[in-house]
Order: structure tokens, then sequence, then C-alpha cells
């Protein structure tokens, strides 16, 4: 025990111990500057020291940018350029989805494979039906002055009527003769009309070019989109004068009579008629003669 106490109290004494720094002139060794000093109070001081220092390293580095500098963090804008990044593919992926769906539509316009089925509309509303005579179907005045009103705007409109009018007239695309007529039991939805090569093909109403490309089994084919959900397909043509996105009106020349693609049969226009992704027979709105 004695030893113990003995070299505890001789470890105290070398810490406390007085030691004095002196800075001396070199020339004339003038004395400048001094210190009193022991070892507890070097290594108190050299302590404090070192977890300053590493605490104001440490908050450098975390609020400055100096911290890009160290491998393993990454820039502010870097990361906000990835988060732009993920959100515009994000967006990129569901446009690309919805393109997808849109040109599988187009087609299954184009070849044909399109299953025609028959829906029993009458028992699909049978629980709908009304008594009309518990109805009063006069007019108000405000609708009939709507009616006259919309009349005469239409008077002399033969393009934008509904198409399941009994009159809707559309322009006619091509003049010539009927060699296949629309037949929806061979999935023939379509008219093929006979003409001479490089006869000019009319946009059948006001619209849009939707497709307009070569394709190996029916050659240059555009495709016109409608007011009313309405399509106009042109196939087999020999040339093309217009591109996708171009607005064309009622009876533009949008393309010439010719003989491509895999499924011609000498030159002519197939030319199809879709309304809300239901076929219709061209012959019941144009006049081909």
């Amino acid at each position: 025990m004695a030893k113990k106490k003995q070299k505890r109290k001789e470890i105290k004494r070398k810490l406390l111990h007085k030691y004095r720094l002196v800075i001396l002139n070199e020339s004339t060794f003038e004395e400048k500057i001094s210190f009193k000093l022991n070892r507890m109070n070097v290594f108190v001081t050299g302590s404090l020291f070192i977890i300053g220092l590493i605490a104001f390293t440490t908050l450098l580095i975390a609020f400055t940018p100096l911290r890009e500098y160290i491998p393993g963090y990454s820039s502010t804008k870097l990361r906000r350029q990835a988060t732009e990044l993920t959100y515009k593919t994000d967006s990129l992926v569901t446009v690309l989805n919805y393109t997808n769906r849109y040109l599988d539509n187009i087609r299954k316009v184009l070849t044909g494979d399109i299953e025609n089925n028959e829906i029993n509309r009458d028992s699909l509303y049978e629980q709908y039906k009304i008594d009309p005579s518990t109805i009063d179907l006069n007019p108000i005045r405000e609708d009939s002055l709507l009616r006259a009103q919309v009349a005469r705007e239409d008077k002399y409109n033969l393009f934008e009527r509904n198409l399941n009018s009994p009159g809707r007239v559309l322009f006619t695309p091509l003049s010539g003769t009927i060699s296949q007529g629309f037949n929806p039991e061979s999935k023939h939805y379509a008219v093929d009309v006979v003409a001479p090569t490089n006869s000019p093909v009319k946009a059948v109403a006001n619209g849009t070019v939707i497709f307009a490309e070569w394709t190996a089994q029916t050659g240059y084919v555009i495709i016109l989109e409608h007011a009313d959900g309405l399509l106009s397909v042109y196939k087999h043509n020999g040339s093309l004068n217009k591109e996708q996105g171009d607005i064309v009106r009622a009876g533009e020349v949008v393309a010439s009579v010719g003989n491509t693609g895999e499924f011609t049969t000498g030159p002519h226009l197939h030319f199809e008629l879709w309304s809300d992704g239901s076929p219709l027979n061209p012959m019941d709105f144009i006049d081909f003669k």
C-alpha cells in the first residue's frame, strides 16, 4: 500500500510540477514571453484544442459546400438533378405506355384485327326505360330558340353533322370503280376503289393526320382523325402528301393512288371509315361514282 501511495504521489508531483516556457531573442537573449506551465495544463489545453478542432471540422463539412470534395458525399446540385430526372422518367414512362396503347390501336385498325362483338343494347338499357306518357315532351321557349339558331348555322354545312344522321355527307376521297365492297364477315372493313395511278386521294372531312407511314403489308398509309370520333384510313397509296400532325381540310389532297404493299392487287385505294372504334360502311356516307 505504501508503494502505491508513493507512486500516486510521484505521478501527481510530475503532473503538477511547474515549468516555465520562455521565448528569447536569439541575438540578444532578451526574454520576450514566458509561460508558467505544468503537464496537467498542457494535457488539458491540448485535449480541448483537439476537441474544438474536430467539432469545427465537422461543422465545416456538414454545413458548407466543402463536403462535396469528400469521397462518399454527393453535391446538392446532383441530388436536385437526380430528383428532377426521377420525376421526368416517371412522366416519360406514363407517356410511353399511353403511346404504346395508342399505336397498338392503330395497328389493329391497319391489320383489321378487330372483333365485331354484338351487344344487345335493349337488354343493356332495359332497366332505365321510362313511360313516355308520364313526361312532358313539349319544348320550352329557350330550347326552341336554340334549335332555330343551330339550324341556321348548320343549314349549309355538309361536313360537320352527326355521323349517325341519315343525311351525313362526306367528301368523296376518290372517284372510280368499286372492286370490293364492305364485308365484316370476311374482315374486309373497307371499300376498294380502282383508279389510275397517281390519281389524287382527298380528305373526306376536316381533320388531323395521326398516322402517315410506310407499312410492309399495306404500303403507304395515312389516317385522319375527324370530329365526333371519326377516323378515315387510306391504304396502298403511291405517295403521301401530308405528314403526321398536319391539319387538313375536306377535299384537300392527302395522297395519290398507287400499288404499294404486299396485299395490293393493282392500283387502287383501300378506304376505311371508323366511328368510336367500330367499322362503318363508307358507301352509306360517300358516293364513289
